[in-house]
Order: C-alpha cells, then sequence, then structure tokens
C-alpha cells in the first residue's frame, strides 16, 4: 500500500496566502491556518479530516476569468450547503463575489483574489 498515494491537498496560488487562507478558514469554519515562516505557503486542515487546502505565493498572479478560454479556470471548488440563501449572504458578507447565480442547484463566486467556486446545494 506505500506505493499508493493518498489525496493529501489541493493548493491555489495567489498573491498572499495568508489572506486568502483567511477567506477560507472563514467560508469554511476551519481553524486558523498554518503560515510557513516565510509566508510562501498556507494550510487550513479539515478538522473532520480528508483533504487540506492549501494556498502557494505566485508572484505575478493572474486571476482566472470565468467564464473565459482566454484565461480558464483551470479548477474550481465544489462545497456543499443546505441553505443556499443564508450561505450566499455569508460568502458575500466576507468577501466573495457572486459570478452566475442563473443556475438553481448551484451558484459559481470567485474569492477574493478570482478563483471561481460553487455553493451546491445539498
Amino acid at each position: 500500500m506505500g506505493a499508493v498515494p493518498t489525496f493529501g491537498a489541493v493548493a491555489l496560488d495567489c498573491p498572499d496566502p495568508a489572506a486568502l487562507a483567511g477567506f477560507y478558514r472563514e467560508l469554511l469554519g476551519w481553524e486558523a491556518a498554518e503560515v510557513k515562516h516565510d509566508g510562501q505557503w498556507a494550510t487550513l486542515t479539515n478538522p473532520q479530516g480528508g483533504a487540506r487546502l492549501s494556498f502557494q505565493r505566485v508572484e505575478g498572479f493572474r486571476a482566472p476569468a470565468w467564464p473565459s478560454q482566454d484565461s480558464p479556470q483551470q479548477a474550481h471548488l465544489d462545497l456543499d450547503v443546505t441553505d443556499m440563501e443564508a450561505a450566499h449572504e455569508r460568502v458575500l458578507k466576507i468577501g466573495a463575489k457572486l459570478l452566475d447565480d442563473s443556475p438553481r442547484t448551484f451558484r459559481v463566486y470567485a474569492d477574493p483574489v478570482g478563483h471561481p467556486f460553487c455553493l451546491c446545494a445539498c
């Protein structure tokens, strides 16, 4: 089994790892991030176990454009919610930007540096 990897983390590029980790900490209700001493990397640990969410500093970071093929999103996070309206108000309050609210079962947002994510009704 040692040769079979386990899923450890999703890492998002960004200009300020501690700041973006703070946004996702607030969004997910997790504990404070572990920030490397040089500020180049921050990690949020899922308190229920499972994969971590990490952030790495990238000089000259360019946010993905949604929807666009000129600067495609590459990947996005799907976050399950049981109360779409309450979750919608909460993510806007902590700094997300609504990108698309036309679907009924999910809504697309951008985090403070432009990474798209979805709130998905479950």
